[in-house]
C-alpha cells in the first residue's frame, strides 16, 4: 500500500550531518521517500578525524556504506594510555575486542564518512541553502517551514540538526547547554617520523594535569590528534589560532606530541568549548522526533557520538516500517501510513533508544572527569589504577557499547 505521497510514506529530516544522511538512507532502505533539509549552501569536507566502534561499523555495513569506510579509513590495531612523560599505563587489546564484537573499529577523516554516506543517497534527496525555522502538525502530516520560505510536507519530521536543534527547541523549549570544564582542540597533519613510528591505525593518548593528548594514524599518511584542555567557559575565543601558545602548553611532553602540533597548519585546526545537554526524558512528539546530537549530545569519551546516531537511525526506519504493517489492516491505502501509527512507532523507537543513550551520556561525562583530573593525588590514584587493573578487564567494561548490534 502507499499513501498520498507515492511510497511507504514521506519523511522530512533536518539537516544533512552524519545523523541525518544516515537517517535518510535507513528509510530509503524501507521504502520511504526521504528528503534532507540543510542550512548549509553546499556540503563541506570539514571537521578531523572520527573514531567508528564495532557498533558503528556494523551499522554502517547495514546502511551499505561499510565497505567504503573501510578503504578510506584504518582499522584500529593499538590503543595506548600513557602520561604526559611517555610512560604506559596500560595497552589496551584492539584486536581481541575486535574478535569480541564481530568487527573492527575504524579511525577515519569526518569529510571521508561523510563522503561514504552520500555515496548510498541520491543526490535529489538533498536540499542545501533551507535553514529551517518551525514546523506545524496537521490532520494527515506535518509541515516544516524555512527561512526562505519555502515549505515541505511529510508524514513524520526528523530533526537531525545536530546539538543546537532548533527541532529539540521547539519541541521542549529552550535549554541550557552543559560545559564539560575543557576546550579541545583537534588538528589533521600529514607526519611521519622514524623515532616515533605508528602503524597504521596505531595511537595513544598521554594525560596530564588537566589535559590530555590524543594521537591517532587514521591511513592514508594522515595524523589526527586532539588536546583537551581544563578551561573556563569561553576559553576557545582566546585560544582560537594561538598555536605558540598550544605548543607551550605541551613543553616537556612525550615526544611525538609538539611536533605534530607543530606540523599541522592553523588553517587544519578545530578549536572548540566542548558541551553536552542533560538527557531527556522523551524525543518526540505526535509526528516529530529527534536523531542523533540532537537527540543525545554527548562528550565525545567515549567516541560514540557518531555511531548513536547511526543506531537511531536503524532503529526509527525498523519502528516505521513495523507501523506500516500493524496500521494497514485497518486504513485505506490512500493513507496508509496514519497518525497513530507514525505516533506509535515513534514512541517505540524513544522507548528501545533511550536508556542505552542515556548511559553513554552520563558515561562519557564521568569518563571525562576522570581523565582531565587536576588533583596531584587523584592523578597519580588514577594512573596507578591503570596500570595495575588487567588491560583485557578495561576493555571489557566497554563492551557493552563497542560490541551492540541494533
Amino acid at each position: 500500500m502507499q499513501n498520498r505521497f507515492g511510497k511507504q510514506g514521506k519523511a522530512i529530516v533536518i539537516g544533512a550531518g552524519i545523523g541525518g544522511l544516515c537517517t535518510a538512507i535507513a528509510l530509503e532502505q524501507i521504502g520511504w521517500e526521504a528528503v534532507i533539509y540543510e542550512r548549509a549552501r553546499e556540503l563541506k569536507g570539514i571537521g578531523a578525524g572520527i573514531v567508528l566502534a564495532a557498533n558503528a561499523m556494523k551499522a554502517l555495513d547495514r546502511l551499505g556504506a561499510g565497505e567504503r569506510v573501510r578503504a578510506l579509513g584504518a582499522p584500529v590495531r593499538t590503543a595506548e594510555i600513557r602520561d604526559w612523560t611517555g610512560r604506559l599505563l596500560v595497552r589496551l587489546p584492539a584486536r581481541e575486542q575486535a574478535q569480541r564484537c564481530g568487527a573492527d573499529s575504524y579511525m577515519i577523516h569526518r569529510a571521508d564518512l561523510q563522503q561514504a554516506l552520500l555515496g548510498c543517497i541520491r543526490k535529489e534527496s538533498i536540499c542545501l541553502g533551507h535553514s529551517f525555522s518551525r514546523f506545524e502538525t496537521e490532520e494527515n502530516g506535518v509541515r516544516a517551514f524555512f527561512e526562505n520560505g519555502e515549505a515541505a510536507c511529510g508524514d513524520v519530521l526528523i530533526g537531525a540538526d545536530g546539538i543546537h536543534s532548533n527541532v529539540r527547541k521547539q519541541l521542549f523549549g529552550e535549554e541550557l547547554l552543559r560545559y564539560s570544564g575543557y576546550t579541545a582542540v583537534r588538528g589533521i597533519a600529514v607526519y611521519r617520523n622514524e623515532r616515533y613510528p605508528v602503524e597504521t591505525g596505531g595511537g595513544f593518548e598521554a594525560w596530564g594535569k588537566g589535559v590530555r593528548f590524543g594521537f591517532s594514524h587514521i591511513g592514508h599518511g594522515r595524523i589526527h590528534w586532539f588536546a583537551a584542555i581544563n578551561a573556563p567557559e569561553g576559553a576557545e575565543k582566546r585560544f582560537a589560532g594561538n598555536k605558540e601558545d598550544l605548543l607551550k602548553r605541551f613543553e616537556g611532553w612525550y615526544e611525538p606530541i609538539r611536533e605534530v602540533i607543530a606540523a599541522t597548519d592553523v588553517s587544519a585546526m578545530l578549536w572548540n568549548d566542548i558541551y553536552d545537554r542533560k538527557p531527556l526524558k522523551s524525543w518526540s512528539a505526535g509526528r516529530v522526533t529527534l536523531a542523533g546530537d540532537a537527540a543525545h549530545p554527548m562528550l565525545p569519551n567515549l567516541g560514540q557520538g557518531a555511531g548513536q546516531g547511526m543506531e537511531d537511525a536503524l532503529v526509527l526506519a525498523r519502528c516505521l516500517s513495523l507501523s506500516k504493517y500493524r496500521e494497514n489492516a485497518a486504513n485505506s491505502a490512500e493513507n496508509a501510513v496514519t497518525a497513530s501509527g507514525i505516533e506509535a512507532a515513534c514512541q517505540r523507537y524513544e522507548l528501545l533508544r533511550l536508556k542505552r543513550t542515556k548511559a553513554i551520556v552520563r558515561g562519557s561525562r564521568m569518563i571525562g572527569r576522570i581523565v582531565q583530573l587536576e588533583n596531584p593525588l587523584a592523578l597519580a590514584v588514577r594512573n596507578l589504577a591503570m596500570r595495575m587493573i588487567p588491560a583485557r578487564l578495561q576493555s571489557k567494561r566497554l563492551d557493552w557499547i563497542v560490541g551492540h548490534e541494533v
